[in-house]
This record gives C-alpha cells, sequence and structure tokens, in this order.
C-alpha cells in the first residue's frame, strides 16, 4: 500500500505538471505578462525621456485689455513659442530631464473639463498684475509642476537649469525605481499563482465532478493537494527565474543578499499562499462564488501590500494591519534580500511565520476538505 501511495503522489505531480504546461495561456500569464509588465513599468518609471505638460490659463480680467497688460503674457510673449492659444516653453535640464510645458488659452468649464480627463493637473488663474495657482496639493505632478511654473515666473526661464550644479543623481543600487518594483512583482506572482492556480483549478474540478470520480479510487486527499501544491511550486520557480533573469539583463537588476535566504523566502510564500488556497477552496463547488472569494482575498493585498508604491501612503493606524498581511510580510523580505544585503539570519523571522501560515492553513483545510 506504501508502495502505490508514493507512487501515486509521483504520478500526480506529473500529470499536474504536463497538464499546465500543455496549456498555452499558462506560459502566457506566468512568464510572458510579469515580463511585459515589468518592462513597461520599468521603461516608465526608469527612462528620462522628455516630459510634456499642459496647463490651463484662465484669464480673469476683462478682454478689453490688452494681453501685453498681463505679467503672464508679458512672460510668455518673451521666452515662449506661441501658436494661436498655445505657448510651448522648453525647459532643458541634463540630469533633471527635460521638461515641455504647454499654456493653453481656455476658459474655466473647458479647463475643468481638462482637468477631470487628466488632460491637466494645474490651472493658472491669470490677474492682470498676479497669478494664482489651482491644484490638487495632494497630486505629487500638479505640486512638482507648480513649483517649477513659480521658479520660473518669480527667478526667469534659467531657474530650471540654474540648480544643474548642485543636483547629486543617486547611484546607489538599489535606489530606482525598478529596484523596488521587481521584488514586489515576485511576491505579487506567487501569491496569484498559488490562489488562482490551486484554487480555482480545485473548485472547478469540484463543480465539474471531476474530484467526485476520484473517491472510488485509492487516492489520498492528502496526495491529491499535495501534488497540486508541489507542481505549482515548481512552475512558481520557473516564472520567477525568468523574471528575474530578464530583470538582470534589461535593467541590470543585483541580488545584494543572499540568494540562499531569496530561494527559502519564496518556498516559504509558496507555502503560505498554497495552504491559503488549499483553505478557501476547501468547501466551495460554485465557480462564481469561488471568483469572488478568491479576490476578495488576493485584490486588498494586491493594493496595499507594497506592490506597486510604497504602503506608508496610506494612513498610518492602517500601517500595522498592513504590515502582518502575508503578502505584505513576503514583499518585505524579498525587498531586503534584493536592495539592502539580508541574509537568511535577517530574515528568518519572516520565513517562519509565513510557514506556519502555510502549514496551519493547510491542515485546516485537509481537515475540512470536501470532494464534492
Amino acid at each position: 500500500m506504501n508502495k502505490i501511495t508514493n507512487n501515486q503522489l509521483y504520478l500526480l505531480i506529473r500529470a499536474h505538471l504536463l497538464e499546465i504546461l500543455r496549456e498555452p495561456g499558462v506560459i502566457f500569464w506566468g512568464i510572458v505578462f510579469p515580463v511585459l509588465m515589468a518592462w513597461g513599468l520599468g521603461i516608465a518609471f526608469t527612462q528620462k525621456n522628455e516630459l510634456t505638460r499642459k496647463v490651463a490659463i484662465v484669464r480673469y480680467y476683462s478682454n478689453d485689455h490688452h494681453s501685453n497688460e498681463s505679467k503672464l503674457f508679458n512672460f510668455l510673449q518673451h521666452n515662449a513659442k506661441t501658436k494661436k492659444t498655445e505657448h510651448s516653453i522648453d525647459l532643458k535640464n541634463k540630469k533633471l530631464g527635460n521638461i515641455s510645458v504647454i499654456f493653453i488659452e481656455t476658459n474655466w468649464e473647458e479647463a475643468y473639463k481638462m482637468l477631470k480627463k487628466g488632460t491637466i493637473s494645474l490651472i493658472l488663474e491669470d490677474h492682470a498684475d498676479d497669478i494664482k495657482y489651482h491644484f490638487d496639493p495632494a497630486n505629487s505632478e500638479a505640486l512638482s509642476l507648480y513649483q517649477n511654473i513659480s521658479n520660473l515666473f518669480q527667478y526667469g526661464i534659467n531657474t530650471y537649469t540654474a540648480s544643474e550644479a548642485e543636483i547629486k543623481p543617486l547611484t546607489i543600487t538599489g535606489t530606482r525605481y525598478i529596484d523596488f518594483l521587481i521584488p514586489g512583482m515576485l511576491s505579487m506572482g506567487i501569491m496569484m499563482s498559488c490562489t488562482w492556480g490551486i484554487s480555482y483549478t480545485l473548485i472547478e474540478r469540484r463543480s465539474k465532478k471531476l474530484l467526485r470520480r476520484m473517491v472510488a479510487t485509492p487516492m489520498k486527499k492528502s496526495n491529491l493537494l499535495i501534488s497540486l501544491i508541489t507542481a505549482r511550486v515548481i512552475m512558481n520557480f520557473l516564472d520567477a527565474s525568468v523574471l528575474l533573469l530578464f530583470a538582470w539583463l534589461y535593467f541590470h537588476i543585483q541580488i545584494q543578499g543572499s540568494i540562499l535566504a531569496l530561494l527559502v523566502l519564496m518556498l516559504a510564500g509558496n507555502m503560505a499562499f498554497s495552504g491559503i488556497s488549499i483553505l478557501i477552496s476547501s468547501h466551495t463547488a460554485n465557480p462564481e462564488i469561488g471568483n469572488g472569494i478568491i479576490n476578495a482575498v488576493v485584490t486588498p493585498m494586491m493594493v496595499v501590500s507594497g506592490v506597486f508604491f510604497s504602503y506608508h501612503n496610506f494612513p498610518d493606524w492602517s500601517i500595522p494591519f498592513i504590515q502582518y498581511l502575508p503578502l505584505t510580510i513576503l514583499a518585505d523580505a524579498v525587498r531586503s534580500v534584493f536592495n539592502e544585503g539580508f541574509t537568511l539570519i535577517n530574515v528568518y523571522i519572516e520565513t517562519i511565520i509565513l510557514s506556519i501560515t502555510g502549514i496551519v492553513c493547510f491542515i485546516a483545510g485537509l481537515k475540512i476538505f470536501k470532494w464534492y
């Protein structure tokens, strides 16, 4: 019987791996899509291209006044390239990057429309002898644009380049946005692959009565679940290897810490999310309900756990709760290995927490698991 059981687990793992590899969608969503996402976000936030920013100008004074009575239009007349109702100024800086600011003459109604569509983030209210700025202070782009333009009008067009000699760009490894992004995407990939690859597979098979047929066989449910987890973990390591190889070749990402610590963390992360996946799919037979449960688990973590931006942007009272989410623990620990040089000793607590989470959830899911 032990011989049958051992051979059964091997055959189940092999069958699940072949099933995954024979699906073209798995190759795209598991391997190609993360690479494309990393490439797109990395290009957007690491390449220093010329930026174009549009600003609306709304006149406050009467149209009877001539435009050169306004300090703003007097400035634009001498420093900008004018085409009908648009004025453009190019701000050059080798270290900060070049910015092309386009000032558009319009009215309040059109200005608000452009603001709502995201075409502009700043409105200038032009008085004959003064300029008032309208923007959302919480919008970092609008705040930066306000600072550039206010300095421009106050000190002249050379203010953008005057401070160039004082600018010392950071060249320390691990300080770029892409260095922050890749560990987060690596962690999110583990979560998404486990929850959808394990949970949805079990729910779908239960709904199609496929699991029910296995009751008649000498198959142990633990073997079925372990084989499903093992196949998914193998694929996750393959997916992560491709993503890391791409990040290393294209963005020159470096792992400053211990490779062993990274591998152990990834294994612990797979254990945690595999166990959670087994637990949330142990009873449900309705794919629509299963969809909702999976989304309810993964979506909040994907948003708040610091994958694409720091979770410290959220209110202070929420930070302690966010820090104890499995994805936050995994992403923070992986990021520390990548960018801070952490070793296994530095991340052993996170590894233990993730491992225990996975084991407890797996045991609980195994206890309440239903074949049909």
